[in-house]
């Protein structure tokens, strides 16, 4: 709801500074006393184009600020305002500002933040509806009458937007396999190949490290064996040490009692031949320990090798080689079993297709019931507003499959006939300002307000008419203002007695400057309003009347 609106140095305006409330709020003032620069004013606020003929003459700039009730948390207003980086602090009112210069350039604040006018006109469907000369086209663009039909039969889109996205997730399902199944048809020989020589290879987790452990044992070995067979010979040979001593112990064993030191030469040599003895036994085992088969180097080089060649050409490690295996393994297999894959999710896209068209169908022609309501409401509405040769359809027609969405597969549109055996045409395409005016009036009336701004405004909808169309239009008028705010440009002082508040609009001239004010009228200035804009310039007795006569009703 707009709270306040602020306007300094816009055309004839100087300094205003108006406060608005809920309920059914009335402008009125004589012709050219600069109405219309107020909703100039408010449109600028709500990013319309900023020209420069709008600053006052003298002025560097002019600046209109506009002020709403805090949003709701989550509202399109709350997360417009986030998707574009502004922070809004809970019950923190909504303040815009735009700033026109003299050159014509111009600049826009959302609470204190710089926010671009192209923003503001996001915003400005959710805050405020203008019809009439300055229509915003709210209700007339026919891309928002589906979701008007829909809040105002209670339609439950949601089953249909359900089956939409189930749809939808299969057919990018089935996407997605054909496109695998394409790629891995074209690499099916090499896939066949890749894993036929991987098979044959057997590769095993950590393989190359056993093999390339023993490999190294066995090329020590092969360096040693010959250095060893020399120590054996030494130690053992015919001519070796140990046979050596041998003989000398046999041959002191003989003369050892002759002499106390031949005994203990005796006793030594012995000793030495169990060390030798002992030392033979360790070569002959470190020589059997260090043993190879040439032919088992040989062929743990060649499975090595291939290990490794292997490897190097899917540019992988060795010890990947098994997992490689296993994935090219599940790829060949998906090759030969996609088109069952395939097929089953060919099955999913059309049952899902049919559960949605099921879903849409039942919707549309629940939409259908809900137009035929929403006609009627509406031609009930027209005679008393003076349109009772007109005629109202809401059409429901269905689109093609490349515009089925989560919202259905039907466009909606409301449509006019202005006289009779003309053909019916959108909204937009009836002429008169006043007639528009009294259609939307009509249509928000049956719609009850769903799904619109919380705050409108009615530029002139009386236009060319009076007496009990007037009132009637004053009387819903109020019934709307009931359940939003309204704010009513008007002419009548029919629809001006409805108001709750009443707003007047007069130029001043102080003999050097004209200047537009607006004034909020007490209970006689606004009889005295009334019974001016009964009588015209001399105000009668009988005007007075009148004026207390319409207040009190």
């Amino acid at each position: 709801m707009l709270t306040a609106l602020s306007i300094r140095d816009v055309v004839l305006i100087e300094a205003l500074d108006l406060e608005f409330g809920a309920g059914l709020g009335v402008l009125t003032g004589e012709t050219g006393a600069g109405k219309s620069i107020l909703l100039d004013a408010l449109g600028l606020a709500l990013g319309a184009r900023a020209e420069s003929g709008l600053v006052r003459q003298g002025a560097a700039q002019a600046v209109v600020t506009a002020s709403f009730e805090s949003p709701v948390p989550d509202s399109g207003i709350a997360n417009l305002m986030a998707q574009n980086g502004l922070e809004l602090e809970p019950g923190e009112p909504l303040l815009i500002r735009r700033i026109v210069k003299s050159d014509g350039g111009s600049r826009a604040f959302v609470n204190d933040q710089p926010a671009s006018a192209g923003l503001l006109r996001e915003l400005a469907p959710h805050l405020v509806e203008i019809h009439g000369q300055h229509d915003d086209r709210g209700l007339l663009n026919p891309r928002g009458h589906r979701a008007l039909l829909d809040a105002f039969g209670k339609l439950d889109s949601g089953p249909v937007a359900i089956a939409h996205r189930a749809w939808r997730e299969a057919e990018d399902a089935l996407a997605v396999a054909r496109a695998e199944q394409q790629e891995a048809e074209r690499d099916r020989e090499w896939l066949e190949h890749a894993v036929a020589e991987l098979r044959a290879l057997a590769p095993e987790e950590g393989e190359e490290e056993q093999l390339a452990e023993r490999r190294a044992v066995m090329q020590r070995g092969e360096k040693i064996a010959s250095e060893l067979s020399g120590i054996a010979e030494l130690l053992d040979g015919s001519d070796g040490g140990l046979s050596r001593l041998r003989q000398a112990a046999r041959i002191l064993e003989r003369i050892a009692g002759d002499h106390e030191a031949l005994a203990e030469a005796l006793a030594a040599i012995d000793r030495a031949i169990i060390e030798s003895a002992t030392a033979q036994d360790r070569v002959d085992a470190a020589a059997e320990a260090l043993a190879y088969d040439p032919a088992a180097l040989e062929a743990d080089e060649v499975r090595l090798f291939e290990l490794r060649g292997v490897a190097r050409k899917h540019r992988v490690q060795s010890d990947e080689l098994p997992a490689l295996l296993e994935e090219l393994g599940g790829r060949l297999d998906r090759v030969e079993s996609g088109g069952a894959g395939i097929a089953r999710l060919e099955q999913a896209v059309e049952e899902a297709h049919r559960t949605y068209r099921e879903a849409a169908r039942a919707l549309s022609g629940a939409r259908s019931a809900a137009a035929a309501r929403l006609d009627a409401a509406v031609e009930t509405e027209l005679k008393p507003l003076k349109l009772d040769a007109a005629r109202f359809r809401t059409t429901v027609e269905p689109v093609d499959q490349s515009q089925w969405s989560a919202q259905g597969m039907d466009r909606v549109e409301f449509q006019v006939s202005t006289n009779p055996g003309a053909p019916f045409a959108p909204l937009i395409k009836i002429a008169s300002g006043g007639e528009l005016s009294r259609f939307i009036l009509a249509l928000k009336v049956a719609l009850a307000e769903e799904g619109g701004a919380r705050t409108l405004i009615f530029d002139e909808i009386d236009r060319g008419v009076g007496g009990a169309v007037a009132s009637a239009i004053g009387e819903r008028l109020a019934r709307l203002a009931g359940d939003a705010q309204l704010l009513v440009v008007t002419h009548s002082p029919q629809v001006a007695a409805r108001g709750n508040r009443h707003l007047l609009i007069a130029k001043s001239h102080d003999g050097v400057v004209t200047r537009t004010g607006v004034t909020p009228l007490d209970a006689d200035q606004r009889r005295e309003e009334i019974a001016r804009m009964l009588s015209g310039a001399e105000i009668t007795p009988e005007a007075r009347a009148q004026a207390e006569r319409l207040l009190a009703a």
